[in-house]
């Protein structure tokens, strides 16, 4: 009877420490540095998710945007050699290479420099998460620049807060490890209508702007991408052609190439790859942009 009992304890014991595992949720992953220079941040599980193979392109295949580049890779070096360097906002127009150049310098860099910089992806919708992702990076021996791409909030969305505490504002503050490099449309990363309606209905509407013009204060470099020249922009076509060796007369190429952007109503560095992929297409022709 006691023998009866005995089990009836531990099968409920089992199922209730069942109950709270999975309550719990799954433990940490654990986080393989030596797997990859590149990581995307899973939150769910503390995961840092190697990406074995980039998509990025070489730094000399990115032109137009010469002086952003150049204070991009110094404040890289410096990070990665150790030294004091800023927080990133690298805003403007779209498909001008703001994400391309992260990637691309930080390759670069880790090249140049030998030192162990790792780039951690941060998705926008995991914002939040940041200090759980700083705790854990404070303790790694290598120089990690954490990267969101598209950067923005909407109304209503507070996540910014988190980012804020993360960047600067928090008791323990930025890691000295940790640079935050960060892509947007918006220099100030949230709508002006969100501004405006911060401002109307405030008791004291310039500190509501305040308020949100902080969060773009806490990246001490603003590094502008605007529309580029039909000059630049051929500039970019020539470099493509150049470097993949594409068999095409340079008249022609640029004929074409200005057809292309007339069709799709912009020039931008996204236009021009977009049209050297259309091109090798046609010429069959592979291209390869490490």
């Amino acid at each position: 009877m006691a023998e009866d009992v005995n089990s009836i304890i531990l099968g409920e014991l089992r199922r209730l420490a069942d109950a709270v595992e999975r309550l719990a949720g799954p433990p940490p992953a654990f986080n393989d540095w030596n797997a990859a220079d590149c990581f995307v941040w899973a939150p769910a599980r503390q995961h840092l998710q190697p990406v074995s193979r980039p998509n990025r392109v070489a730094l000399a295949l990115i032109r137009g945007v010469d002086r952003v580049r150049d204070i991009l890779h110094e404040n890289t070096v410096r990070f990665a050699e150790g030294y004091a360097a800023n927080n990133v906002l690298l805003w403007g127009a779209r498909g001008m290479g703001k994400s391309s150049l992260v990637k691309a310098v930080h390759e670069d860099v880790r090249r140049e420099t030998g030192v162990s910089l790792k780039l951690v992806e941060v998705h926008r919708e995991d914002i939040a998460s940041l200090p759980v992702l700083l705790d854990l990076l404070k303790d790694t021996p290598h120089r990690v620049i954490v990267f969101c791409d598209d950067l923005s909030f909407d109304h209503d969305d507070t996540a910014y807060k988190s980012l804020k505490a993360a960047l600067d504002g928090g008791v323990e503050g930025r890691p000295d490890n940790v640079l935050f490099y960060a892509t947007s449309n918006r220099r100030h990363l949230l709508p002006r209508h969100m501004m405006e309606n911060e401002q109307s209905t405030a008791i004291n509407p310039s500190e509501a702007v305040e308020e949100k013009v902080s969060l773009s204060d806490r990246f001490g470099l603003w590094l502008g991408f605007h529309k580029c020249s039909q000059e630049d922009y051929l500039t970019m076509i020539d470099g493509y052609a150049a470097h993949f060796k594409l068999p095409l007369d340079r008249e022609v190429l640029h004929a074409e190439a200005l057809e292309w952007a007339t069709t799709r109503g912009a020039r931008s560095g996204r236009v021009a790859w977009q049209y050297i992929q259309d091109l090798a297409g046609r010429k069959r022709i592979a291209l390869d942009r490490s």
